[in-house]
């Protein structure tokens, strides 16, 4: 058993602003807590505190039990690591550190077989057994064989960039579930999990001997798994965190009493200033003509000192006021037209008859203008290939139906045919965050240069709309080093001010907090154009009128109400 023990922990950010202000709270031996709070309140700083990642600038930690952290890059993984390499990853150090060097050997001894290498390879062997290696690759292969259906062996030497958003997050979280640190930091486990993995996720921290804290805006998993939850509050100087003892079930009426209290002790603040404060300018007046007064003015105004230096009670944290305008406009009936089209995966041959390279069976489709269509499915089903097919503009896309802003969605091999109506042109929305080109650029000068579809702002104007998304303060930020909340608020805002009428949403809310959900949902409701998002927010499909399935079974098919049992296709691997 481990435990997590924070006390008085403050950041301060580069630019100077702080972000964490004498935070402190315990997860205790076995137990679940949630962290919760608004985009950009420091919650993946927090744990990359905790997890030794950066040092704060106030306050001290302490831990006991082996420590595990999944990070918030896993399922976004675009580099030419292997799976082996993402094991290694989040594999316990020393397990990590003899791996490493077991295939620098491997590699050496292929590269210049010499009695020296070959030294190094049997050295790097005894090493890996010493501490534990091989009960390590039998953990894996449980490991690969859950998460991916295939053993260690066959699995190992696959790239990560061929995996689902989905498939990396399943391994890794298998990997620390299953492994031997006793205290786990999951900062969105649960993004890019299908439903029936988010199912599981919560019946394994229901189970779970481990402490974990886990960072999240999935309510039902909260609602689900977490036994408490940590709120962060922003403020002038820095997040501040409650706790809130129960569920997230119990969390909002919790917060609205708490709430009521901070304002009832204000109050009472308030009040005892302006009579202290009363008191004293009385005294001074009398004193001004009674020299009996002097002594009764001085204490008077030690007295209201010393209450104004012990401060006020924290006051009730602002609430997040987001508001999305997504306007769109007119375009053809039909906004989208599939004919017999077959999703092939990244590097196969169309049309080769054999099937192997297939995400989907041939589907035809008809999406109406206005329509709101949830695309469902299990991860690795092709729902996010279809998604940039279409934002691609279809096939063989016509000038105007061009995506809009900077986007540049990866081609999408297939057969068939998909078309979009006059007058439609796709707002894309990437589930990574990428093919934008608003890497290294701040916010302020992404706004201020316009493009072939917006046209650019000036500070006054930027700072408005980035406002309205709450950015404002984030206006000088590169949008890189934003969080993964805000770089969604800012690409929603994009699609805003860019005038698509087709939106291609791509698991939109996974990393959004609440209050922007919701915004979005409502944003949706107004918009005067037609919606496709990929979706495994079982909240967020309410507000959908159609609902496409890719199922386990390779085919396209509609149903009238969610479908979250769909499990992986049945391909071969």
């Amino acid at each position: 058993m481990g435990h997590v023990d924070l006390n008085a922990i403050s950041f301060v950010l580069p630019d100077g602003r702080p972000l964490l202000d004498e935070v402190s709270f315990r997860v205790g031996e076995g137990a679940v807590v949630a962290l919760i709070g608004p985009n950009g309140t420091g919650k993946t700083t927090l744990l990359r505190i905790i997890a030794g990642d950066l040092d704060p600038h106030g306050g001290s930690i302490s831990r006991s039990g082996g420590l595990g952290v999944m990070r918030q890059f896993i399922g976004s993984v675009r580099d030419d690591s292997t799976v082996r390499d993402l094991l290694i990853s989040v594999a316990p150090e020393r397990i990590a550190t003899a791996a490493r060097a077991l295939d620098a050997a491997e590699l050496a001894i292929m590269e210049v077989d010499d009695e020296p290498a070959q030294m190094d390879y049997a050295q790097a062997l005894a090493d890996w057994g010493d501490v534990g290696g091989y009960e390590q690759e039998t953990r894996w292969d449980e490991v690969t064989t859950a998460a991916l259906g295939m053993p260690f062996e066959q699995a190992q030497w696959r790239r990560v960039t061929t995996l689902s958003g989905g498939e990396q997050k399943r391994v890794v979280l298998e990997a620390l579930l299953r492994g031997p640190d006793e205290v786990l930091l999951l900062d969105e486990p649960d993004n890019y999990l299908d439903v029936p993995g988010k199912r599981w996720l919560e019946e394994q921290l229901r189970a779970t001997a481990k402490t974990v804290l886990l960072v999240s805006h999935d309510r039902e998993l909260l609602a689900t798994a977490a036994t408490r939850v940590v709120t962060l509050e922003p403020g002038a100087a820095g997040a501040s965190a409650w706790t809130h003892p129960g569920s997230f079930a119990t969390w909002h009426q919790a917060r609205e009493e708490r709430n009521a209290r901070l304002e009832e002790a204000l109050k009472r603040w308030d009040d005892e200033h302006a009579k202290l404060r009363a008191l004293m300018l009385m005294y001074k007046n009398k004193a001004a003509y009674n020299s009996d007064m002097a002594a009764r003015y001085q204490a008077a105004q030690t007295r209201l000192r010393r209450f104004e230096e012990a401060g006020p009670p924290e006051k009730v944290a602002r609430e997040q006021n987001v508001t999305m305008r997504l306007t769109g406009g007119r375009t053809a009936k039909r906004a989208v037209i599939c004919e017999q089209v077959e999703l092939l995966a990244p590097g196969g041959d169309a049309g080769d008859g054999s099937g192997a390279d297939a995400l989907m069976r041939p589907f035809d489709l008809e999406v109406w203008f206005g329509e709101r269509v949830a695309v469902l499915g299990s991860n690795g089903s092709g729902k996010s290939h279809f998604l940039r097919l279409l934002a691609a503009g279809g096939s063989d896309p016509e000038p105007e139906q061009r995506p809009v802003g900077e986007v540049h969605p990866p081609e999408v091999r297939h057969t068939g045919r998909a078309r979009l109506g006059s007058r439609v042109r796709p707002g894309w929305f990437a589930q990574t965050h990428d093919g934008h080109g608003y890497a290294g650029r701040t916010l302020l000068e992404i706004l201020h240069r316009g493009d072939d579809h917006r046209r650019g702002r000036t500070r006054d104007e930027a700072a408005r709309v980035l406002d309205r998304y709450e950015l404002a303060r984030q206006a000088e930020q590169t949008f890189d080093s934003l969080s993964g909340g805000q770089q969604a608020r800012f690409q929603i805002l994009m699609l805003e001010l860019s005038g698509a009428t087709l939106l291609l949403l791509d698991e939109p809310t996974d990393n959004l907090d609440l209050d922007s959900a919701e915004a979005l949902e409502e944003g949706l409701r107004a918009f005067e154009g037609t919606v496709l998002a990929v979706t495994h927010d079982r909240w967020f499909a309410r507000g959908f009128d159609r609902f496409l399935v890719f199922g386990a079974d390779g085919e396209v098919y509609e149903a009238a109400e969610p479908v979250w049992d769909e499990t992986r296709v049945r391909r071969r691997r």
